[in-house]
């Protein structure tokens, strides 16, 4: 979920009414995954998380052959074995001990069941901290149905715990193109019970409940989002006037965008190059592609150690923070042959094209922060005269014929996600954000939110940040009487107008 970035900060404002954009022209991830299944056995192997007690790409049973019960009698539900719950609790607790907002949240709220009538139809990454998010939607009152929206973040045995305390769950590490959206189908195409709140990161549940069950928004009270890309595709659709529910867009939420994209990746970006290619930071030269949020906190993370970045960027904004914090703007093609790690974090297309690739030196590092695995053209790698050798979970070297080998991670795919694992403070933030935007969309009287994608309000934004101050024995100051009539303000917030920029 850390991985998005900071351009398009000016969708914000609603819908206007030109390029009328269709959703379906947006690239989904059907159009590229399906050619990175076709390399090798060894890229579809199934590799388990970072975090995982149990390699299972020894059993290669595709769980869809597989009749797996769990001891309450239920098999409403697909993961890789079932009887890995137990890790998987373990990991929960653990995750739980770090998330103490949203359990916080869990207790404040466990008498009047905010969500009690909710039936929520999920797609997120499905890891340890998602499952305290899910337990806490249960606890609250809500159902759920769980899917994993990329192939690679799925904890197995996190899922099978969730299978087995009753919540039907829909993923399991390395799907295929078609797995992925079988078990997106199977999430919300059920006998005797149809969603009424979406919760999705990336859009794709959306597309797909576009496409195939259109009749279900009859039902959806709202749609909540958080990432860069399906919130953008979000906003195609609100300007097309196709968007026929009200969306949250949790995103561009403060406490969203600053610690998941910002915070995080400045921890995560570091995490994932060292578990996989065990790189020495200094001296190296590194691009890095975008500065937004994402970008800023990859930078940040890679000068404290030493490395000499440069960026590259389309907002002149963006680029002139990029100058005052010391970095070099520059074009890609001018520098690539120097390059030792080249990074993406725009969330656009095509940014890495393979006449880069074809330049860059021997032993130069590629990887992407974005959210989805377009950034690099990596398809444009899978051609007879490159040889690809899978070197370790989620490293490939792609061999040209002359001998030049340059290291692919995670196959363009989310590299903190994929390669290693996020800090489970942050993906508190984002789980108590998403959980509030939930309530928030559910209880909404008749035509509060209309048809349109909304922020999340400011009063939220702060209480967010509130219940995670006890972890830091953060003491808030009060405003007196005379302080709150001198600024205008409430005693109690929202502080900020919803204009500033923190």
């Amino acid at each position: 979920m850390a991985h998005k970035h900071g351009h398009g900060r000016e969708r914000i404002q609603f819908a206007n009414t030109e390029d009328k954009q269709e959703f379906s022209k947006y690239p989904t991830k059907a159009g590229r995954r399906s050619l990175s299944r076709s390399i090798s056995q060894s890229s579809t192997d199934s590799y388990s998380s970072a975090a995982s007690y149990t390699d299972s790409s020894d059993d290669e049973t595709s769980p869809r052959d597989k009749a797996q019960v769990n001891t309450h009698g239920s098999s409403d539900f697909c993961v890789k074995n079932i009887k890995q719950a137990e890790f998987g609790r373990r990991e929960i607790e653990i995750a739980e001990q770090d998330m103490s907002a949203l359990i916080s949240l869990r207790k404040r709220a466990q008498g009047e069941k905010p969500l009690a009538g909710a039936k929520i139809v999920g797609c997120t990454h499905i890891t340890a901290q998602t499952a305290v998010l899910i337990e806490t939607l249960v606890a609250l009152g809500a159902q759920c149905r769980w899917t994993a929206c990329n192939i690679y973040s799925t904890q197995n045995e996190v899922a099978a715990a969730l299978a087995e305390m009753g919540v039907p769950v829909f993923a399991w590490k390395g799907e295929s193109e078609d797995d992925f959206w079988w078990c997106i189908d199977r999430c919300v195409n059920t006998e005797g019970w149809q969603a009424n709140m979406i919760l999705d990161d990336g859009g794709d549940l959306t597309h797909w409940v576009y496409k195939k069950y259109p009749s279900v928004f009859k039902k959806v009270r709202g749609i909540v989002e958080e990432s860069v890309t399906g919130v953008h595709r979000l906003y195609q659709l609100s300007k097309a006037g196709k968007l026929c529910v009200p969306a949250m867009n949790v995103n561009d939420s403060v406490t969203k965008q600053k610690f998941d994209n910002l915070y995080c990746c400045r921890e995560s970006i570091l995490d994932g190059l060292k578990r996989t290619t065990d790189i020495m930071f200094g001296g190296k030269q590194v691009v890095v592609c975008g500065y937004g949020e994402v970008g800023k906190g990859c930078c940040t993370a890679l000068k404290a150690l030493g490395a000499i970045v440069c960026i590259t960027e389309i907002d002149p904004i963006c680029a002139l923070q990029a100058c005052m914090d010391g970095f070099r703007v520059v074009k890609l093609s001018e520098v690539i042959r120097q390059m030792d790690v080249v990074i993406t974090c725009t969330g656009n297309k095509n940014v890495v094209t393979r006449e880069q690739l074809d330049r860059m030196k021997n032993g130069c590092i590629v990887c992407n922060m974005g959210h989805s695995n377009t950034e690099i053209d990596v398809a444009s790698l899978r051609s007879p005269e490159l040889t690809w050798e899978r070197v370790r979970s989620q490293v490939d070297h792609i061999i040209w014929p002359d001998g030049k080998r340059v290291v692919l991670l995670a196959e363009g795919r989310l590299l903190n996600l994929s390669c290693s694992t996020v800090p489970t403070f942050v993906l508190s933030i984002t789980a108590t954000t998403q959980a509030l935007a939930l309530i928030e969309l559910f209880n909404a009287p008749e035509g509060r939110y209309k048809q349109d994608v909304y922020l999340l309000p400011k009063k939220m934004d702060e209480y967010v940040a509130s219940l995670h101050l006890p972890n830091f024995d953060a003491h808030l100051t009060e405003l007196s009487d005379e302080q709150a009539k001198y600024m205008g303000l409430n005693k109690n917030g929202p502080f900020k107008p919803n204009y500033y920029r923190y």
